[in-house]
């Protein structure tokens, strides 16, 4: 094997990563990279150093009143290095290559070097630790698995909505139709079919469809949930995972996409459509349905009526219909990157207690509340209960506290002030939640595949091309067979093996 990883990082030659990693001073005109404070660690033990992402060139510097304000609240000296959005994972990799660590990391992803880094025990595990915390000890136990690398914690998630899929539909065509919102497989089909033949919105033209679909395949991947279909990975009888589409619930969703589109009730363009499109029948009066996430429904809405103010709640939103085994539906990974703390820098397990309590603290809502709101009087103010935004398009003023959100968790809620909400708005949320009781979750989520990193794309391509192929009549059931036979030729074979010998790992 050679060296090991740890013996070829003491060799990296640290002058030339220092100019990736200075001081707020000799950055902010870099567009690459700007810091708040000087990166690393302090002599001193209320001393928080953090790496994290920026989304602006100008994030909040150590002088912001806001920034200020939090590190009161927090009782906390916070430093942060700021890195933008664009060129992030390449200065994590470089970060992590060099050994000089902050306190806090901003991870994004499953990121190989940190896999890596994790095998080679760099990072704390947190998982029994979490109980301790009155915030973390909430953490989603769904979003704490589809974060965890082999079924262990090794960073906080920062939780996004993990029920955030559902059905957005013209509501005023339903009325027109003479329908009700649907609550089964049947009467979604029965709206897509009205909303096809029965002139939905009264032009006297044959001129609508039911649902609009492009070549994205997430519309397709959340219907076959409401069949009874697993996410991705299923259990069969003998507890051995088995993919997707080796099931009976998934075939039988996959002939009800091709009765949908032999009957001309979706797009006969989908498989070609452009993803950056697909939202565009629908505001155009051609489709009446989308299955994609909830909020798509207020944006919608929001376009339609800027377009024709005459409309009367013209949208409205669901989560899912009920199949044959009940009301299921495709949640998110429920988190958008996660805050791992390395033990190079946090050595002893009263400095990790004391960097998971400050981690604890940032969901509290006077923290969230600067980190997204700024502060009152200055950002924003309070009138008859509602949010009233200040800043009107302030950049100086926004970069006061915009990105400090970049370190935030959410766990177990969002606790900031949140704008006046329109009924649509409410009901978005409202679904959301409801969702979180139906979503099904992927078993194989936290597995790290050797095969799949290797040959994932090209498994993937060969299920989804099958796919398309069967709904627009291309291939039969023998076909799709054939499909999945390559599959299990081309390396398939390999992964559920390993698939399923990690699982078992995992679940010991």
């Amino acid at each position: 094997m050679g060296k090991s990883k740890k013996e070829i990082r003491k060799r990296i030659v640290l002058p030339l990563l220092s100019t990736m990693l200075i001081s707020s001073s000799l950055v902010a005109c870099s567009d690459a990279e700007t810091s708040s404070k000087e990166s690393g660690k302090s002599e001193s033990d209320n001393t928080i150093s953090i790496m994290t992402t920026a989304y602006t060139p100008e994030p909040p510097s150590e002088d912001s009143p806001v920034f200020k304000e939090l590190e009161k609240f927090m009782e906390t000296d916070i430093k942060v290095n700021w890195v933008l959005n664009s060129s992030y994972s390449d200065k994590l990799n470089i970060t992590l290559a060099s050994g000089d660590l902050p306190d806090i990391m901003m991870i994004p992803s499953k990121l190989p070097s940190f896999i890596s880094a994790v095998k080679d025990d760099a990072f704390w595990e947190l998982g029994p630790y979490l109980k301790d915390y009155p915030n973390l000890s909430q953490a989603n136990e769904i979003t704490l698995n589809n974060s965890s690398i082999g079924g262990k914690i090794y960073g906080i998630y920062r939780s996004r909505p993990l029920g955030r899929n559902g059905i957005t539909f013209r509501k005023d065509w339903l009325e027109n139709v003479g329908l009700q919102t649907p609550k089964t497989i049947d009467d979604f089909y029965n709206v897509l079919k009205a909303f096809t033949e029965k002139d939905p919105d009264g032009n006297g033209k044959d001129d609508t469809y039911g649902m609009v679909v492009s070549k994205y395949t997430g519309p397709w991947d959340i219907m076959q949930t409401w069949f009874g279909a697993p996410n991705k990975w299923g259990e069969d009888e003998e507890g051995n995972l088995q993919p997707d589409f080796m099931t009976e619930e998934y075939f039988n969703a996959l002939k009800f996409f091709k009765k949908l589109y032999d009957e001309g009730l979706i797009n006969e363009d989908f498989a070609v459509m452009d993803p950056q499109k697909w939202g565009d029948p629908l505001l155009n009066g051609q489709a009446g349905v989308i299955v994609d996430v909830v909020d798509r429904a207020h944006r919608a809405e929001e376009d339609m009526l800027a377009a024709n103010p005459n409309l009367k709640e013209p949208i409205d939103v669901i989560g899912a219909v009920e199949g044959p085994t009940g009301l299921h539906n495709l949640p998110t990974s429920g988190y958008s990157g996660m805050l791992a703390i390395p033990k190079s820098s946090v050595k002893t397990e009263e400095e990790l207690k004391k960097v998971l309590a400050f981690i604890d603290k940032l969901s509290e809502e006077e923290a969230q509340t600067l980190a997204y709101n700024g502060l009152e009087g200055r950002h924003y103010e309070m009138k008859d209960g509602n949010l009233v935004n200040l800043t009107k398009n302030n950049e100086a003023l926004i970069n006061e506290f915009t990105d400090l959100n970049q370190f935030q968790t959410g766990i177990p809620e969002n606790r900031f002030i949140q704008e006046e909400q329109t009924p649509l708005l409410l009901k978005e949320e409202q679904v959301k939640k409801e969702n979180e009781e139906i979503v099904v979750p992927n078993p194989a989520e936290a597995l790290v595949s050797e095969v799949y990193a290797q040959k994932g794309q090209q498994l993937d391509n060969i299920i989804n091309d099958a796919r398309i192929k069967f709904i627009v009549g291309q291939i039969d059931e023998a076909g799709f067979k054939d499909a999945i036979e390559l599959w299990r030729s081309t390396g398939g074979e390999d992964y559920i093996e390993e698939i399923n010998k990690l699982y078992k790992e995992a679940n010991k």
